[in-house]
Parts: C-alpha cells; sequence; structure tokens
C-alpha cells in the first residue's frame, strides 16, 4: 500500500505542480485508484463487508434497495454469509470472487448480496434452516443461499470450490446451470422455492406438541452425553470436536444441585482435554473455535470471543467445585488473553483470524502460521536466549514439539502430555512461555475484527463476574466492562446490537443482545445489590418481550424479516433458553407472578424438543433445572448480605431490601412465597440448605 501510495506522488510530480485545493479535492479519488475495483461494501462498516469491497464481484449489502434492484432487472440474489476471521470464507474468496470469470458471470446474471452473520445472525439463522431442510444436514460459513428476484431461496451449500473437486460441483459450472435452469424452466425453480418457504412457514408457526417434564430429564441427559462422550480423548464426538461449553456448563450445575459424579467426572475429562491439548493456546492463553482431530491436537487457529467467554465460566465453575488450580489458571489465562489482545476503552472485540501473515514483509497468509512453531527456530532462540540444551529439550517435550511437527510441513502446534513426574516440568514456565510468545512475535498477529457484539460482549462479562467468585477483581473488572458496554452501546433509551469503537452504532438490539445483557445486569446485581442493575435488566426484559415474543415464540429480530430462535446450542447457548432464564430470576426479584407463567409457557413450548434429546438443547435444560428446584432469594438489608460465604448452588439470588426498612432479618422466598426468616445468617443459610435437599 504504501508503494502503491509513493508511485501516485511520483507521478503527479511528473505531470507538475498541482494546487493544494485541487489535490486535497482529488485525494479520496486518488487513494480508491490504486484498488483495481471497488464496489457499494466500500460504504459498510463492518470490517468482513470491508474485505469484499474490492472484489471484481460488483457485491450489495443486505437492503431494500439491494432486493428493489433484483426485481427491477429480474434476476436472481447470490446470497454469500460468512464473517471476518473464517477460514473458508477467505478461501472462497480467493478462489472465486476475487476472479475475474466468477464475477462476469455473477454481475450479468445475479444481484450478489454480502452478509456479515455477525452483524445479522437473525438472516443467518433463517438461512441456515433452509441449508438443513435442502441438504438434510447443518450448514456453516460461508453459506451460500440462491434467492429468485422475490427474495424466496431454492438452493444452498457452503463452501463452494472454483472447480469440480471434493465431490462438489465448480462454482462457474454451477452457476451457468442454476441460469440456465432460471431462464429454461423458471416454473421448476419458483415451485421449489414455494415449497421450502411453505415448509420453514408451517415449522415456525405451527402448535408444538407438549411434553411432560419431570426430573427423569436429568438422568436422560447425562447419559445422552456419555453415550456421545470419545472416553479416549474426552469430548463430545469425534472429529472435528467443538467444546460444547453449554454442555460442560449444564453438567457442573447439575453436580452442584444433585451431586450426580458422572456429571462431573464427564465435564472435568473435557475441561482437563481440552485445558492440556492444543485447542488451548499454550504459550498466550485463550481458545482456539475447535480441534480439527479427534484429540484436541490441532485446532481451526481462529479465536472467537464467545469460545473463550463461555469457556471461562466453564473453567471458573469447575475451580469453585474442585478447588483444582488448573481450572483456575486456565481461566486466568482467558482472562489475560482477552485483556491483551481483545480489549480497548473498555470494550471487548469479536474475534481473530486463522490466518496471518508468513511474516512482516509478505503478502501471502496462511492458516496457524503465527501459532505454530519450527523446531529448529525453537532450538536456535532458545540457545541464545540462554537456555541450557538440557532445559531445551525438556521445554520442546513438554510442548510436543519436534521436528517432524503434529501440523502441515513439518510445524508443530504445542501441547501437553499428561505429566505425572513434576520434574518433566520445565523451570520458571512463565518465563518460557514469554519467550516463546517473543519468538512468535517475528510473526504479525493475525488480523482482529474490531466490531464491539452487544451480545459477546455481555457473555464475557457475565463469565467474568462468574470468575469473581475465584478472586474478587474479576468481578470489579466486569463491572467496568459492563458500565462501559451500556454508556457505548445503550444510546438515548436505545439498545444497539454492534458499533466500531470509533463509529456511532447503526444496527438496532437484536433477541441475543437482550438476552446475554439482561444475565449480564443480573450478575452485575447479585455481585454489587445496586439497584441501577436490576432496574435496567427488568426494563429491558420488559422491551423484548414487547419486541421479541409473537404468537407464542421468540422472534430473533423485531424487524420485517422474521426468523424464529431456536433453542439448540449451536455456536454458543441459545438465547432464548438464556432469555427463559433471566424471566426465572426477574419474576423472583420482581415478586411478578406473570412472568413466571411466561417461563413457564416458554418452557413448555419446547418441551418436545427437551425431552426428545435434551443433549442437544443443554441450556434449557439447566433451565429448566431452575424452574423445576425454583430460584431461592436471600433478602435483607444491603449491609447484612455482603461479605458472606454462600453455598456454591446456582439457583440462590440475593436481594437488597430498602435501607429505610425496620427489618433485621433475613428472609428465604421463592416466587410467591416467603418459607423461612431468621435474624443469623448462618440459621437462615441452614434452612435454605435444608429446602434445597427435598
Amino acid at each position: 500500500m504504501n508503494s502503491i501510495l509513493k508511485n501516485k506522488t511520483k507521478q503527479s510530480f511528473y505531470i507538475g505542480i498541482i494546487k493544494v485545493i485541487l489535490l486535497f479535492a482529488t485525494m479520496n479519488t486518488i487513494t480508491n485508484a490504486k484498488e483495481k475495483y471497488t464496489n457499494n461494501l466500500i460504504n459498510e462498516d463492518s470490517p468482513y463487508l470491508q474485505q469484499h469491497a474490492h472484489n471484481p464481484v460488483n457485491w450489495y449489502a443486505w437492503n431494500k434497495e439491494s432486493f428493489k434492484k433484483a426485481k427491477d432487472e429480474d434476476k436472481m440474489i447470490f446470497l454469500s454469509i460468512g464473517y471476518s476471521t473464517c477460514h473458508w470464507c477467505h478461501v472462497m474468496e480467493e478462489e472465486s470472487f476475487e476472479n475475474e470469470e466468477v464475477a462476469k458471470i455473477l454481475n450479468k446474471h445475479f444481484i450478489s448480496i454480502k452478509v456479515d452473520r455477525e452483524e445479522m445472525p437473525h438472516v443467518d439463522k433463517y438461512y441456515q434452516d433452509v441449508h438443513n431442510l435442502v441438504n438434510k444436514r447443518s450448514g456453516g460459513w460461508p453459506l451460500t443461499i440462491i434467492l429468485t428476484p422475490q427474495r424466496k431461496a431454492f438452493f444452498a451449500a457452503t463452501y463452494i470450490p472454483i472447480n469440480r473437486k471434493y465431490g462438489r460441483a465448480g462454482i462457474k459450472e454451477l452457476l451457468n446451470d442454476i441460469q440456465n435452469g432460471f431462464l429454461n424452466d423458471r416454473k421448476r425453480i419458483y415451485e421449489v422455492s414455494e415449497n421450502i418457504q411453505k415448509i420453514l412457514e408451517e415449522n415456525k408457526y405451527s402448535k408444538k406438541e407438549k411434553k411432560d417434564l419431570n426430573k427423569g430429564l436429568i438422568t436422560q441427559f447425562v447419559n445422552e452425553v456419555n453415550e456421545s462422550f470419545d472416553h479416549e480423548y474426552k469430548g463430545i464426538g469425534t472429529k472435528p470436536k467443538f467444546p460444547h461449553a453449554s454442555t460442560i456448563d449444564t453438567l457442573l450445575d447439575i453436580y452442584k444441585v444433585y451431586k450426580n459424579q458422572e456429571a462431573l467426572n464427564l465435564a472435568t475429562d473435557m475441561l482437563k482435554a481440552m485445558g492440556k491439548g492444543g485447542i488451548n493456546d499454550q504459550i498466550e492463553g485463550g481458545f482456539y473455535r475447535y480441534s480439527v482431530d479427534e484429540k484436541w491436537m490441532i485446532p481451526h487457529f481462529e479465536k472467537m470471543l464467545y469460545t473463550n467467554a463461555e469457556l471461562l465460566s466453564s473453567y471458573s465453575k469447575a475451580y469453585e467445585i474442585t478447588k483444582d488450580e488448573f481450572y483456575k489458571n486456565i481461566a486466568q489465562e482467558i482472562i489475560d488473553f482477552t485483556k491483551e489482545r481483545f480489549i480497548k476503552d473498555n470494550l471487548i472485540y469479536s474475534a481473530s483470524d486463522a490466518d496471518s501473515l508468513l511474516d512482516f514483509k509478505s503478502d501471502e497468509k496462511e492458516e496457524g502460521v503465527y501459532f505454530v512453531f519450527v523446531y529448529d527456530d525453537v532450538m536456535d532462540f532458545l540457545f541464545e536466549k540462554g537456555y541450557e540444551k538440557k532445559e531445551i529439550k525438556k521445554i520442546v517435550k513438554y510442548f510436543n514439539l519436534s521436528f517432524e511437527g503434529n501440523f502441515e510441513n513439518g510445524l508443530s502446534n504445542p501441547y501437553l502430555n499428561d505429566f505425572k513426574n513434576p520434574e518433566l516440568i520445565p523451570k520458571d514456565l512463565e518465563k518460557v512461555k514469554n519467550d516463546l510468545k517473543e519468538l512468535r512475535a517475528q510473526k504479525p498477529y493475525p488480523f482482529i475484527d474490531n466490531k464491539i457484539l452487544t451480545s459477546w460482549n455481555a457473555m464475557y462479562i457475565s463469565s467474568l463476574f462468574e470468575a469473581g467468585k475465584i478472586d474478587i477483581i474479576n468481578a470489579k473488572n466486569a463491572q467496568i466492562l459492563l458500565d462501559s458496554l451500556i454508556k457505548n452501546l445503550y444510546i438515548d433509551e436505545t439498545l444497539y446490537h454492534q458499533r466500531l469503537i470509533n463509529k456511532e452504532p447503526k444496527v438496532k438490539a437484536l433477541f441475543e443482545d437482550y438476552a446475554f445483557l439482561i444475565d449480564a445486569l443480573l450478575k452485575a446485581y447479585d455481585f454489587t445489590l445496586e439497584e441501577k442493575y436490576l432496574k435496567q435488566a427488568i426494563k429491558l426484559n420488559k422491551e423484548a418481550i414487547t419486541k421479541f415474543y409473537k404468537n407464542e415464540s421468540w422472534l430473533l429480530s423485531d424487524d420485517e424479516f422474521k426468523s424464529q430462535s431456536g433453542v439448540y446450542d449451536n455456536s454458543y447457548r441459545s438465547s432464548q433458553s438464556q432469555m427463559i432464564d433471566n424471566i426465572l430470576k426477574i419474576a423472583l426479584l420482581n415478586d411478578d407472578l406473570e412472568l413466571q407463567s411466561l417461563a413457564k409457557e416458554s418452557l413448555e413450548a419446547n418441551s418436545l424438543l427437551l425431552v426428545s434429546r435434551p443433549s442437544n438443547t443443554a441450556y434449557l435444560l439447566k433451565t429448566y433445572m431452575a424452574y423445576n428446584k425454583e430460584y431461592i432469594s436471600l433478602k435483607a438489608k444491603k449491609e447484612m448480605l455482603e461479605n458472606r460465604k454462600y453455598p456454591n448452588y446456582p439457583f440462590l439470588l440475593k436481594k437488597a431490601i430498602p435501607q429505610a426498612s425496620n427489618e433485621e432479618q433475613y428472609l428465604a422466598c421463592k416466587v410467591g412465597v416467603c418459607f423461612s426468616y431468621s435474624k443469623e445468617f448462618n440459621e437462615i443459610i441452614q434452612e435454605i440448605e435444608n429446602s434445597i435437599k427435598e
């Protein structure tokens, strides 16, 4: 880029003297001239859309003008959904969207629309459902959908190669075939699109069969997780292997409530395996999105805020239960990583890329190149740092860095063996990690998507409050982050979905933003007992019900694009399950029996899915546990509730009564009834514990 600007300056010198005022007037034109192509995405804020702003494909954003253009020109819509740190999105861009032949086909016969799935998760969810329906399997990213000019989908795929391979047609062949079909057999295409929409509508608004919910679901859930569990390498399923944090969290809560040892073993086995595995960045901390192998050895190298947010909660809870320092250390590493790489001005970025530049002079990127090591480079570097050869050998063995490598081209991704002998652990491990981080720093860190997403920020803040039970400084920092999030994303009584730090927010909040922010506010209230957090949670909860609860169903947005919220935990926990849990808490804290009825209604509406296979709806099961056991509030004056040791029970809340009250006692209540009172803290806690055992 700098060299291009220099060339422009040189050209202007040869042309002659240009007046300063004219230079400034044409500066924008000169800057953009360095790119051969510029399309409509140049005006968008999303870093992902900006990545495609100079493709030869004439991309449009998702808006009414784009849809009108498709209708007016009677062209199909080529819809591509992805996100800025998605590896296969980059591959498809490089192969196809930067290819002039592909662009020529798309520009002639289609209106091409790009969507950032993080900016518009409701749009992504709808078309993922289309993909599931059409292909009878889950989708992913990049998601490729082709629609009629009337915006009705008839084709769905994920990554499409440039030429035929992997058993898939190449994109040029595919686009030409679809165009021929549109010209010669449009009736069939319209019939397919109408059938797809009809089935989706029927699924959306059909009355769901209700099933009885009972405690047997807890045993069923644990059994299902055990059946799908890889008992050799730990974790759920084979490859690729995902963290399944909502499942882990639910297992840990099952142990807290029912003392189910199998639930605890499954959760801690997964957490130990991941913590020692290559899915965890052993040098800098923080988890990658998933592992491509069953051993947790080789990850897909992107780091998502939501992955680390949810796992922070899991490792914190595991430490609370077991007091094993291993879990505490992993939780702290997640916090340290997030603070260093993602937090700026008390707001948290969304993700970092899997791909990174080969070096500071290169324009070429490869997956994982920043994170992996060359054996000889490590040996030479550590020797230069003054390590003895014996200690160097111990270090490379400890991190499984070998000459042969465990990744591509003889490269090694660090992971840990299950060392029983402490003598095999390198001396001053933190220094070793810092030195290896210094070696890494000879290459550029991957691209970081600097979008501030309300939902993901709130998710991390909630988990940081959970980590506050390990160290109170974490909860204090969570409060700082929460206050900053509200200041920057809740403006003039309006909640927004996202913003860039130096730009005003534009996209209004979606259902998931409300769900996760309310959860964070309730956690803040439980920590501080400051009334402002509870009032804000109650206010947003009321807004969310008005905006998103329609016809006994929860919608992902309140705009014209209607996409129904689900209860499956996919990339992260279900926002609907989180919302039901929020409603249960607020019903108790605000003495609101109508809210309790709404939570029951939402649980019953999803009872068939919950009963059919609870392991697919882990967070909903946890919410059902909260409903079944009932949240308990401990009411007293604020100073009577502070600096106390509480039972490690997930469904116990604190509620501060007004300071002006003459009450000098504790009350233990469930929604609609108080069942015990005492002037002695230990006595009321004993009463609560007795109630829990019933």
